[in-house]
């Protein structure tokens, strides 16, 4: 993979930087975006591949970016597709400070150090050229504003913003509640970063924490599985065990 082209990770990331504050938004979210575009990369660069709603190496061929070489060793080393969810919602320690500190040895960004409350120690990261940043921006604001597909790597950006809520941050307010909504449409334009956005919003959720289990005889499964629905009209709901016995006692 060549360094001419940024990696969906730096493209995420860069966004999330706020040029006044040096801060990044939805830091929090954030990590699991940064993970999930990892994956999509990885896509891009046809090392992985979708696997229902698993992810399978399909070439584990090092790409050349150690930080992504990390990423699909580990992937490897599974031994068999691992769900998008679990990938993502794995420990991701200092992922975010990982490309912080790979902006800066690329020089896209500088470290500026100062002090929380005149004691506490902190580090902003100002962006060196706001131009790559304008360029990022400007291709998500065109598929916003002409309708027109994007191209798979702006589409999985788009869906990865969304998932990760960098939408009131792009475009806030009032006005900017329309743009929010089209940048979540873009997500079906991508079928690998649509996959990786759902898996980043189930992970905040908290769908990821428990797997999916079949609904209990004469109760029907709520729309998309989650969770269980009344039982419908006319089937008789049998009392639990413990229940039919304290009825007998009594």
């Amino acid at each position: 993979m060549g360094r001419s082209r940024r990696t969906l990770p730096e493209e995420l990331l860069l966004l999330a930087l706020d040029p006044t504050t040096g801060t990044t938004a939805q830091p929090q979210s954030l990590d699991l975006g940064l993970a999930g575009a990892q994956l999509v990369e990885l896509a891009l660069a046809g090392r992985i591949a979708p696997d229902g709603d698993r992810i399978a190496v399909v070439v584990p061929r090092p790409t050349g970016d150690p930080t992504l070489d990390c990423a699909l060793e580990l992937l490897r080393r599974r031994g068999a597709p691992v769900r998008a969810v679990h990938w993502i919602g794995g420990p991701r320690l200092g992922l975010r400070q990982t490309y912080l500190s790979h902006l800066e040895r690329c020089g896209m960004v500088h470290a500026v150090a100062g002090q929380m409350c005149g004691v506490l120690p902190t580090t902003r990261y100002q962006a060196t050229d706001n131009a790559i940043s304008r360029e990022i921006r400007a291709r998500l604001d065109s598929a916003i504003r002409t309708g027109v597909p994007p191209d798979p790597r702006t589409a999985a950006l788009a869906a990865l913003a969304h998932a990760v809520g960098l939408g009131k941050h792009l475009y806030p307010g009032n006005e900017g509640r329309s743009s929010r909504s089209r940048l979540r449409d873009l997500i079906r334009h991508d079928p690998m970063g649509g996959l990786v956005a759902h898996a980043v919003m189930d992970v905040q959720n908290g769908v990821a924490a428990q797997p999916r289990r079949p609904a209990p005889a004469g109760r029907q499964a709520a729309p998309g599985g989650r969770g269980v629905a009344e039982p419908a009209r006319g089937v008789p709901v049998q009392p639990r065990r413990g229940s039919m016995a304290r009825a007998v006692a009594h």
